[in-house]
């Protein structure tokens, strides 16, 4: 197929016509057709209810079917957090039909009701987290690791699986040196822990998670925090565990103890140890890939549940690292496995 066959441009209109629903889905000065030009890198111009799009051809039919399926939807004025959302369903639409033909994804008891996984590898992680005592969650940033982690752990207390949830990180300072932080112990690892206090209040409320920190049925701390412990009837996530060193991965995943249930997330690609330090995360990938019992699901750029351009980010500096490494392709992750 020549390039100018390749590339011709995609002619779309809506009949009939509902101007309520094209309002709604070009949303405020065109908002919503600039995250559809930005998930599938084309170019969208619009008079009245005549859509041009302009691109590759396979990106602009995936672009018009985009159009399409949230016009059906726009009887309602559509946010910029439904359209990014819908984009990464509909991106992953073709892959999430073959790895999960029925569609089933394990449905979760938060406060958000329509919280589910948008990817394959997202349905696989949630499902292994439901069906092993450990798993584990590795990716780029973005993928939803530590957020569904987080959301399962509030599924499983909310059904009273278990009577704790414990969320632990390493306190290790991203590529900075913030020197002396003031107050007492608590108010000095709170950054480092934030992002997981922010998966809680936005699954479960604010108020809830209050009186639950009260009761010691919510609990949030350093790493260095687990040392001795043995953890019962909990559901314990260990976050940011690219920068454990494998003295501290031993640790941890030898405190979980009767009833309990374990997820560790992390992103090889961004560790903070210092230079010539191991990390854990990875040297348990190696050491522990064959246990039987603990799922590992490793996400990719796909798995990326942010802006669209989050993914496009991954995406080149894997492509940077892959020139740095002479060439060689960056490695792919694998879906969930049990070994």
């Amino acid at each position: 197929m020549s390039p100018a066959v390749r590339n011709r441009p995609r002619e779309l209109s809506f009949s009939p016509l509902n101007n309520s629903q094209l309002a709604h889905l070009c949303g405020a000065l065109d908002e919503n057709l600039r995250q559809i030009e930005t998930a599938f890198d084309v170019a969208i111009a619009r008079r009245g209810e005549h859509f041009t799009l302009r691109g590759e051809s396979a990106q602009t039919e995936r672009a018009a079917h985009a159009l399409q399926h949230f016009y059906a939807l726009a009887k309602k004025e559509l946010s910029v957090d439904e359209i990014q959302l819908g984009l990464i369903e509909l991106v992953n639409h073709p892959v999430r039909h073959i790895a999960n033909p029925g569609g089933a994804t394990p449905s979760l008891m938060t406060r958000k009701s329509e919280l589910h996984g948008r990817t394959p590898r997202q349905v696989e992680y949630l499902k292994a987290i439901q069906e092993h005592d450990i798993t584990f969650g590795i990716g780029p940033a973005g993928t939803g690791k530590t957020y569904l982690a987080v959301a399962s752990a509030v599924d499983a207390f909310e059904r009273e699986l278990v009577q704790r949830i414990i969320l632990t990180r390493p306190a290790v300072e991203a590529g900075e040196r913030l020197g002396f932080l003031p107050g007492d112990l608590a108010q000095k690892v709170d950054p480092y822990l934030r992002p997981l206090y922010d998966a809680l209040y936005d699954l479960m409320g604010f108020e809830k998670v209050g009186k639950l920190f009260e009761r010691g049925a919510i609990e949030i701390a350093p790493l260095a925090y687990m040392r001795g412990r043995t953890l019962n009837h909990a559901f314990i996530i260990l976050d940011e565990a690219q920068n454990t060193t494998p003295e501290q991965m031993k640790m941890f995943l030898t405190r979980i103890g009767i009833g309990a249930r374990a997820v560790v997330t992390g992103d090889v690609t961004q560790i903070d140890l210092v230079r010539g330090q191991k990390s854990g995360l990875i040297e348990a990938r190696n050491i522990l890939g064959d246990v039987r019992g603990i799922a590992f699901t490793e996400f990719l750029k796909e798995d990326v549940v942010r802006h669209p351009l989050v993914a496009r980010i991954v995406a080149a500096y894997e492509a940077h690292q892959a020139k740095e490494d002479g060439g060689r392709p960056a490695r792919e992750g694998s879906s969930h496995a049990e070994r």
